[in-house]
């Protein structure tokens, strides 16, 4: 370890642990003789804490080292890495971070050790005692001089190391500016610290999993997010970018030129929300709605107060031994078991949990699809690379004769189609759940068939599949599979996370309906959107007044060197398989208006009346060497489409946005939130796909995604149209 990869804090704390164990020999020797045993503890336990953070910095020092160079001795490319590679990495790291947590252990000692020769010091102090005060006052002035030398730096040290991390040595002096190193070391560290969290749910088989499982897909995907550490770039720096960008916010969008929802859409999403609300058997929907009594809410739901009722509840699979889950599950709808036919709860990796319902009284079987609530559903979500879509998952597009022509042929001619992998594994799985194999494996059908087909319990009944968040997501690719074996078949996604690219979703618009309640950042999440968001913050800072200049152009060099690093030609392949693929997408992204075109412009606009105001890319913005002005180009460039760029994947079907209605209240701040959500009217708009491509941070863009408000907020557009929510039979049917 050379001097020059140590932190200069970590130098500090060094040298003022150091200080701090020979000041405590002194004072030990110069006391002991004329005190007692126990007034001398204090100071020995807190020399002996320094001692031990000296011995604590140096074994983290050589595995922060060691971990390091795991990374700049390993291949580039993260798939050439072999088995035992991937292990030693994996030990190496784990070593750092525990070293790392015990670093922090000894840390919180010392703080108290601290406080506690304070307190000592203090409390002898008040009784003359003649110990420290005897040290204090001695006739030589070097005793005293040592004491509160000694006092003062234990109380340094502890107030330091409040706001200074574990580590020792600088990354930076390892990676420098290597992105692909940056990238490699938050795999890792995002790898270890989900596999731990998992491990602390009771998941402790992901701990001994060797190879590149989901979790290291998930932990790949969010360390190529946070690369721009490769710029010398804090997390702070970003956020502080994303601060300003929710600050001045955007400007109200008008919705004059869009045509309001059709109101027999939002009575069918309204009618049949409460399915996908249900779903949601877990303490998940009870804390939500009631934070405070949630236990009790959740076990009333799960009918562990009615014990005697527990025979005649259906079996679920994964359920708990008092059939809870298939309890709450009816209880929230209002239905008898007999109605609820099949079920999983307990899933394992990209595997939904779902529950199948059948309403004679309708003549409607209801597939309701949980969204998130378990560790194994973030995994799912996190999944969120591009995967290939087969004919087998588009079945009902390409094969269905209620599909129209020129959909069919613009499906099939657009080949390759991508999707969100995580939820078309979850989709694929649950196709086999409740419909079995494959038509050209198995002559018999599936469980749905049984139900539905010629001679059967609910022949010719309609099928409406739903689901909120996750749920919603894969209730659509399911239902793009099972749309050609079952055309009477509609889908209502509410909250779903962008699933598809722009052809499918177009192309189930006939049957598939997906609700999105204001801000809900849910409805906008990919990994297209998400980089987006990093390029709005710098932009946010640059229209800043008094941000500093080299902070943005630090962002902008290391987006622009991370582009032109996805960008090299690694390889030369003929590019007409992404042409039919891309000929018809192309068309319609050639009439978007960039988003970095428009900041572009605003950048020139400089208030005149405002003296204090300098911009600094209003004058330089179109020099070739300015990295701001070229990163915004890359930006656009990539918003034209590139093989390397990820696969933009957007919502299904028909999009009805719900939006609430500006009112001007003179109400207290504290009062407004309960006012406003009593007394907020909605309206519901059909908009297009490509306005829903970008992450907006709002205050309420989390809140806007819990599935009640989104229910409230479709009752009371019906209820403003003289509409009752609440739909009786004939009108679904």
């Amino acid at each position: 370890m050379g001097v020059k990869s140590w932190r200069v804090t970590s130098i500090v704390l060094g040298a003022l642990n150091l200080v701090l164990v020979v000041l405590g020999g002194v004072l030990v020797a110069i006391a002991f003789p004329g005190c007692d045993q126990n007034k001398v503890l204090p100071i020995a336990m807190v020399s002996m804490l320094a001692a031990l953070k000296l011995g604590t910095m140096v074994k983290l020092g050589i595995a922060q080292e060691a971990t390091a160079k795991t990374i700049t001795d390993s291949p580039a490319e993260a798939d050439a890495l072999d088995a035992v590679i991937r292990h030693d990495r994996r030990v190496k790291y784990k070593t750092w971070l525990w070293w790392s947590r015990f670093a922090m252990l000894v840390t919180i000692l010392q703080i108290l050790g601290a406080f506690y020769l304070m307190f000592n010091v203090a409390r002898d102090a008040s009784q003359d005692d003649q110990c420290f005060v005897g040290l204090a006052a001695s006739s030589s002035p070097w005793k005293r001089r040592v004491m509160i030398l000694f006092i003062s730096t234990a109380c340094c040290i502890a107030v330091v190391q409040c706001f200074t991390g574990s580590d020792v040595l600088k990354w930076r002096f390892f990676y420098a500016t290597q992105d692909d190193a940056w990238k490699a070391h938050y795999q890792e560290v995002f790898d270890y610290g989900i596999r731990e969290a998992l491990c602390c749910l009771g998941r402790a088989e992901y701990l001994t999993v060797l190879e590149d499982d989901e979790v290291y897909s998930v932990a790949k995907l969010l360390g190529d997010l946070v690369a721009y550490r490769a710029s010398g770039t804090g997390h702070l720096e970003l956020l502080t970018g994303l601060a300003l960008l929710q600050k001045h916010g955007q400007s109200s969008k008008s919705y004059e030129c869009f045509v309001e929802a059709p109101v027999e859409h939002l009575q069918m999403a309204a009618a049949f929300h409460k399915f996908a609300e249900a779903a949601y058997t877990g303490p998940l929907l009870d804390f939500g709605r009631n934070p405070f009594v949630f236990p009790c809410a959740w076990l009333h739901r799960q009918g562990i107060l009615t014990p005697w009722t527990r025979n005649r509840r259906p079996t679920l699979d994964g359920d708990n031994w008092w059939r809870g889950h298939a309890a709450a599950f009816l209880k929230f709808v209002n239905l008898p078991p007999e109605a609820l036919r099949r079920g999983r709860v307990c899933q394992k990796k990209c595997e939904a949990a779902y529950f199948v319902v059948v309403l004679h009284h309708l003549r409607t079987v209801v597939i309701a699809i949980r969204g998130t609530e378990t560790p194994e559903d973030l995994i799912t979500d996190g999944l969120g690379r591009e995967c290939p879509l087969s004919e087998m998952d588009l079945d009902g597009l390409i094969n269905s004769s209620y599909i129209h022509p020129s959909v069919k042929q613009r499906v099939e001619s657009s080949f390759p189609h991508y999707g969100h992998s995580g939820i078309i594994e979850a989709a694929r799985d649950l196709y086999a759940q409740i419909e079995g194999c494959p038509r050209e494996e198995c002559q018999s059908g599936g469980f749905l068939s049984s139900l539905l087909g010629a001679g059967c319990e609910c022949e010719g009944y309609t099928i409406r599949i739903v689901g909120h968040s996750l749920g919603g997501a894969i209730s659509a690719v399911l239902g793009i599979r099972l749309y050609r074996q079952f055309p009477n078949l509609h889908v209502y996604s509410y909250g779903p996370l962008p699933c598809v690219d722009s052809v499918v979703a177009e192309a189930c618009s006939d049957f598939v309906t997906s609700i999105i309640h204001d801000n809900e950042f849910s409805t906008r999440l990919s990994v297209g959107s998400i980089l987006r968001l990093r390029a709005a913050a710098i932009t946010a800072l640059s229209e800043h007044t008094k941000t500093d200049t080299a902070l943005i152009f630090r962002l902008a060099n290391q987006f622009l060197y991370a582009s032109n690093v996805c960008r090299m030609p690694v390889e030369s392949e003929d590019s007409t398989k992404y042409s039919s693929g891309k000929s018809t997408e192309s068309k319609d992204q050639d009439r978007e208006i960039s988003f970095c075109h428009k900041i572009d412009k605003r950048q020139h606009l400089v208030d005149i009346e405002d003296s204090n105001f300098v911009n600094p890319f209003a004058g330089g913005l179109n020099q070739p060497d300015d990295p701001v002005s070229q990163f915004m180009e890359t930006v656009s460039r990539s918003e034209n489409g590139s093989p390397t760029d990820p696969a933009e994947m957007f919502l299904p079907g028909v999009l009805i946005h719900i939006v609430p209605q500006q009112q001007n209240l003179n109400i207290p701040l504290w009062k407004s939130w309960r006012v406003q959500e009593q007394t907020q009217k909605y309206k519901a708009f059909l908009v297009d796909r490509e306005d829903l491509k970008d992450i907006v941070v709002s205050p309420n863009m989390f809140f806007d995604h819990l599935p009640w408000r989104c229910s409230s907020a479709m009752r009371k557009v019906l209820e403003a149209k003289n509409v009752i929510g609440s739909l009786d039979a004939s009108q679904i049917v």
